[in-house]
């Protein structure tokens, strides 16, 4: 029987206004009800305080880290609280269930109702032609997967996908398997979210990764937040940065919509955060146009030059340009040129805030700049970056305490996968010492990144996907596309902890293999097993799950990997997988010998908090680029116009998500309750295109291809909600939206899925 709270009633949508701060009280007794609901009193606080313990599991949500040494009792949010309700839940997914429900029964199904469903028991199998799935044993799942790669006229003609909350372990190994197999076809979700700052910053600094730490940004003078949402998306960020207040920090937040994170932050830990009014974040909101953040960059970087011309010697940091950069003439000339009245007219700011914007910056010893998708999801992203970069280099704030980049990643170790090897491009030495490890001979060739991987599926270039982990139908762009390229597949395979939409948009065969997460208790070969993750700041820690399997038969995700390779590569590979799987001591000791900064991993992982990896430009403003310096670079303005008649799309999470999983109906800091179809967009839209507050409409999504021609997509039936964003700017959540996104509509240099800039128009329903 189905339970009819699981479905959205939409007369029940209730529309209150957006909040003016974010946790206090109300994050508590949430994160509690959520828990309770799941998990019952006891593994509630079972698992509560063991969340991002030294002794306990890491957060299977944000990569936020914790403040080095001053972990509290009870380290973590609203949003991890509920991310590990989801994981934990005593719901269970079992092949009775799937008897019950048909695949085309589940499609019907919204990915709420999927979701709260509870845990996957079972392995499973969809065989061609039937209408449901009905268990499968471990040996015989690993051998239809065999016989499917094998199969195959070419190693290239398989995709393998990886999500970031894949533990270093399970990644190494993952891409492992994948480079002896034969291919380097290895998308990840890094394509879709931060693959635009990793492009931006390897040429800029040499780096793709970050370079500052939690007492970085405790201790700068100014940090700027441009296109995030820390409230919702990383929210353990909210006490660094109520840190970083306390030690006197300016803070200017960039967004096209009022966050109420960046506005007001309640510590439900402290008095003044249940009885008090909280802490004021943000000192200044520059309500920035969507796709305008490169042009304040490039603006402020005018401002600064000329700030420098009038008082030389007071504004650029000289000695840090001539000694750690190259192009800076180049750049500069360049920026000496942008016309600040386009800058006005990009942004929607003001001149007085562009100029007060930059007096802040001339002001601060020691600046950080924080961005998350609101810049990397821009047709122009990595330019953007770079030009945030660029900002800067001119003030030496490259390598120095309390400076630098901070590009904020989403997913718990989306940024240790990358540094594991899950990257369709990795650099000729990680081959060669893979290579030199193992006795294999990887690919050099590139292989697909996320919309490559689809476009071959679509074209007949690829036959099987296998998903460790995530929720790949339901993440990328082009929905349509995405499962017509799915279904085009022989075999599709899902390595997951619970039911998703990815589940029911299969190949001819499709196999659904339950893995444990990051909460459960991993023994194998009679010792408890820990595996490790790399956070936003490149720190590596352990995470030590500690609550019974959700049943019998799951299997660790390294188990699982082994378990495919054995059967695909038989019992005399050079790879030891077997001993892989029994002790996981032993997979650290081959990454110790294969990635730099991972020597001695076994020992070092083991320090009460873990060890950071080597960062050049943070620690030793070492940048390995091509010229052996920093970058300055030169990028044409790009910015979003808004085409008459029409509106610019952002799509985001509510506060009732986690990437694609939705925790519930509610956003509450955006004041909705009770639904997920809903379109933000400003009283004067309303007025000038005729509509009222809670009309309902399709979006119809405008994309103009190579040859001139318009193409259409649709997503229907979104209630109007008014909302404080610029003219011409609308919001929605994905992935409702998802479907409006053109496959083709990436940006330049990164192939990120442009998400934050859809030209749609609105029809009204009859």
């Amino acid at each position: 029987m189905l339970n009819p709270l699981h479905e959205i009633d939409k007369s029940e949508l209730v529309v209150s206004g957006n909040k003016s701060y974010a946790a206090g009280v109300p994050a508590v007794l949430v994160s509690l009800k959520r828990g309770l609901e799941q998990m019952g009193p006891v593994r509630t606080a079972r698992t509560l305080m063991k969340l991002n313990q030294r002794q306990g599991f890491d957060c299977p949500g944000c990569a936020w880290p914790e403040t080095p040494g001053h972990r509290k009792h009870a380290e973590f949010c609203e949003n991890g609280a509920k991310a590990v309700a989801e994981e934990a839940t005593t719901r269970t997914v079992t092949p009775e269930f799937f008897a019950e429900h048909s695949v085309a029964d589940l499609l019907g199904r919204t990915e709420f109702w999927l979701g709260q469903q509870g845990r996957l028991t079972h392995p499973m199998v969809l065989l061609p032609g039937a209408t449901h799935y009905e268990p499968i044993g471990w040996d015989a799942a690993f051998a239809l997967i065999a016989g499917e790669l094998r199969a195959l006229a070419s190693p290239d003609e398989a995709v393998f996908y990886t999500s970031g909350r894949t533990s270093n372990e399970a990644a190494f190994l993952y891409q492992l398997m994948i480079r002896a197999f034969g291919t380097n076809n290895l998308p990840d979700c890094s394509n879709m979210c931060h693959e635009s700052s990793g492009s931006a910053l390897v040429e800029t600094i040499g780096i793709g990764k970050g370079s500052v730490s939690v007492p970085d940004i405790e201790n700068a003078d100014l940090i700027l937040i441009a296109g995030q949402n820390p409230g919702t998306n990383h929210p353990r960020m909210l006490s660094t940065l109520e840190k970083a207040k306390g030690n006197g920090a300016k803070v200017i937040a960039i967004n096209p919509l009022p966050e109420a994170g960046l506005l007001r932050f309640k510590d439900p830990q402290k008095v003044h955060g249940v009885v008090g009014d909280g802490v004021q974040i943000a000192d200044e909101f520059l309500q920035i146009r969507i796709g305008g953040d490169q042009a304040l960059f490039q603006g402020l970087g005018r401002l600064l030059l000329e700030a420098e011309d009038a008082a030389p010697g007071t504004v650029l940091d000289r000695e840090f340009i001539d000694r750690h950069t190259a192009g800076f003439e180049e750049c500069a000339a360049h920026l000496q040129q942008v016309d600040l009245g386009t800058v006005v007219q990009a942004t929607g700011l003001t001149l007085e805030q562009i100029r007060a914007t930059a007096d802040a910056l001339i002001g601060s010893k020691k600046t950080i700049i924080c961005w998350a998708m609101g810049l990397t999801q821009q047709t122009h992203g990595v330019a953007t970056i770079q030009d945030a970069v660029n900002l800067l280099l001119l003030q030496g704030m490259i390598g120095k305490p309390g400076a630098g980049v901070c590009p904020v990643r989403g997913h718990s170790n989306v940024q240790g996968d990358r540094t594991m090897g899950i990257w369709e491009k990795m650099p000729e030495s990680f081959l060669t010492a893979l290579d030199t490890e193992f006795g294999i001979t990887s690919p050099r060739k590139h292989g697909f990144d996320a919309v490559d991987s689809i476009r071959a599926m679509r074209d007949g270039r690829a036959s099987v996907f296998i998903g460790m982990g995530g929720n790949f139908v339901s993440a990328t762009p082009d929905t349509e596309t995405t499962e017509a390229a799915l279904r085009r597949c022989a075999l599709t395979v899902q390595v997951s902890t619970k039911l998703n939409r990815s589940h029911l948009v299969t190949g001819q065969a499709a196999l659904i293999l339950p893995s444990l997460g990051r909460t459960d208790k991993d023994v194998q070969a009679g010792r408890k097993q820990q595996v490790s993750v790399e956070d936003s700041m490149s720190m590596v820690h352990l995470s030590r799950g500690s609550l019974p399997p959700a049943g019998d038969q799951l299997r660790s995700e390294v188990a699982i990997v082994c378990g495919i390779a054995q059967a695909l590569f038989g019992p005399d590979h050079s790879v030891p997988w077997a001993e892989f799987t029994a002790d996981y001591d032993r997979i650290r000791d081959s990454i110790a010998r294969v990635i730099p900064g991972f020597e001695d991993f076994n020992r070092k992982v083991r320090r009460p908090d873990g060890f950071g990896l080597p960062h050049p430009p943070r620690d030793e403003r070492r940048f390995d680029t091509g010229t052996g310096k920093a970058n300055f670079t030169v990028n044409d303005l790009s910015w979003v116009p808004v085409p008459a008649g029409k509106l610019i799309l952002q799509t985001m999470r509510s506060h009732d998500q986690y990437n694609t999983t939705i925790y519930g109906l509610d956003d509450r800091y955006r004041g909705v309750k009770g639904g997920r179809r809903v379109l933000f967009i400003s009283a004067e839209d309303l007025e000038s295109f005729g509509y009222a507050a809670g009309d309902r409409v399709d979006l119809v999504s405008e994309w103009t291809t190579a040859d001139g021609s318009v193409e259409e997509r649709r997503a229907e039936d979104f209630r109007l909600v008014p909302y404080p964003t610029p003219v011409g700017n609308v919001a929605a959540y994905y992935p409702e939206t998802n479907p409006l996104i053109p496959l083709d509509h990436v940006a330049r240099k990164s192939n990120t899925p442009v998400s934050k800039a859809v030209t749609i128009r609105l029809e009204k329903r009859g």
